[in-house]
This record gives C-alpha cells, sequence and structure tokens, in this order.
C-alpha cells in the first residue's frame, strides 16, 4: 500500500513539473562553465528534474545496497550462533545433564518471540 502512495505522488509530481514546464517555453541563456548556449526552458527544467532524480536514486539506492550487505552479514552470524547453540545443547544432553529445553522457532525471525525461558517465566507468574 505505501509504495502505491508513492508511485501516486511520483505522477501527480510528474503531471506538475509537465504544467509547469509547457508553460515556460521560452528560450533562455544558459551560462556554462566554458561558453554559453540557448536552450528552450522546458529542456532545461526537464534535465534539471532527471538529473534530481538520478542523484536522489543513486544514493538511496548505495543506502539500501550497504543495508542489505549489513542484513546479510547479521543473518550469517545469526545462523552460526543457532548452530553453536544447539551444538551446546547437544554436547551437554551428551553429558548426562537433563534434557534442555530446544527453540524450536525460527531464530532468524524476528516477528517470533518463543524462548523456552520466556514460557517458563511467565508460566511461573500465572502461578
Amino acid at each position: 500500500m505505501k509504495a502505491q502512495w508513492y508511485i501516486i505522488l511520483a505522477v501527480i509530481f510528474a503531471v506538475l513539473i509537465a504544467i509547469f514546464a509547457v508553460i515556460n517555453v521560452d528560450s533562455v541563456q544558459v551560462d556554462y562553465l566554458f561558453g554559453t548556449g540557448s536552450a528552450p526552458l522546458i529542456l532545461i527544467i526537464l534535465f534539471s528534474v532527471l538529473m534530481g532524480v538520478l542523484i536522489t536514486a543513486s544514493v538511496g539506492g548505495l543506502r539500501m545496497f550497504k543495508l542489505n550487505r549489513e542484513v546479510r552479514a547479521l543473518r550469517k552470524d545469526n545462523d552460526k550462533k543457532a548452530a553453536e547453540i544447539t551444538e551446546m545443547q547437544e554436547k551437554r544432553a551428551e553429558q548426562g545433564h537433563e534434557e534442555p529445553e530446544r527453540i524450536t522457532s525460527n531464530i532468524s525471525d524476528p516477528t517470533t518471540n518463543t524462548y523456552p525461558t520466556s514460557e517458563r517465566m511467565r508460566d511461573e507468574y500465572r502461578q
């Protein structure tokens, strides 16, 4: 739903820019670093908007790339820790200690909170 609002707002913004550009069709003089030139104002406006979109998209894409790389590393670390926990629980069971409660939930899923200690504490609190 959020993405649909972004698309709707982008279309409205594009229409407003197009209307503004069509109203301003006069030829203007543009001073470059090494000279001057003449171009229709509509092209200057559209080129400026396009450059702004490209710069914004580049910065946003770079940020998303960094965040995805960080998420991938954290998930890998999380899976490694889950394997270590399972290995330690199995070693403990082999040494004759009481069978530990197993974490049956997906550790990689942040929406679940089914840790055995929290369930035990909740049951003790209710009594």
